[in-house]
């Protein structure tokens, strides 16, 4: 089961909504679904953060301010792997590796001889010392918290805390930030 709400932060405190997540299908969306609640709030300069979570297993911070670059917290990327709503929060960005070329922008790159089709190439088998179980072009998700642990440390939340909170984590940081009854107006 999943939960997602959006608390943007307005000069009157902070201000709950439940969104709905199925027509996200990226982190850009996520983030002008956060910037329409801040204009929606009257705070378009000011802070919104958007939790997400599946029950028992992870759950997500993401935090936009004004028209910066959304910052992320994951606390289990593998399980949040496994999850379409955590795949939204696992950027290439986060996952520190190089970003999916896709389109015209193949064409840029110089690939040693295989874009011309080199059979060669295609037939070769890599022994990364995985294993015969190990999945080709599967990607290894580091296991545990992932992201910017310093998210809502300005808001009362220091990183060892965020890095501790497990069960009804969510919760706990509404409660920290003071907006606990207006999480829970929406749960």
């Amino acid at each position: 089961m999943y939960f997602a709400a959006l608390l943007a932060r307005t000069e009157d405190g902070w201000e709950a909504s439940d969104t709905e997540l199925d027509d996200v299908e990226t982190l850009s969306d996520l983030s002008d679904l956060a910037r329409e609640a801040l204009v929606e709030a009257g705070a378009e300069d000011d802070t919104v953060l958007v939790f997400i979570e599946q029950e028992d297993a992870w759950f997500g911070v993401v935090r936009v301010d004004g028209e910066d670059d959304p910052r992320i917290y994951v606390s289990d990327a593998a399980a949040a792997a496994r999850s379409s709503y955590g795949e939204i929060l696992l950027t290439d960005e986060l996952l520190g590796k190089e970003p999916d070329v896709v389109g015209d922008d193949l064409e840029a790159l110089d690939l040693d001889g295989t874009e011309d089709g080199d059979p060669e190439a295609v037939d070769e088998e890599v022994d990364d010392g995985a294993g015969a179980d190990a999945v080709p072009g599967a990607e290894v998700v580091p296991a545990g918290p992932l992201g910017d642990t310093g998210i809502l440390a300005d808001l009362g939340v220091p990183e060892k805390e965020l890095l501790a909170l497990d069960v009804d984590a969510l919760s706990e940081i509404a409660d920290a930030l003071g907006a606990s009854e207006v999480l829970e107006t929406v749960r």
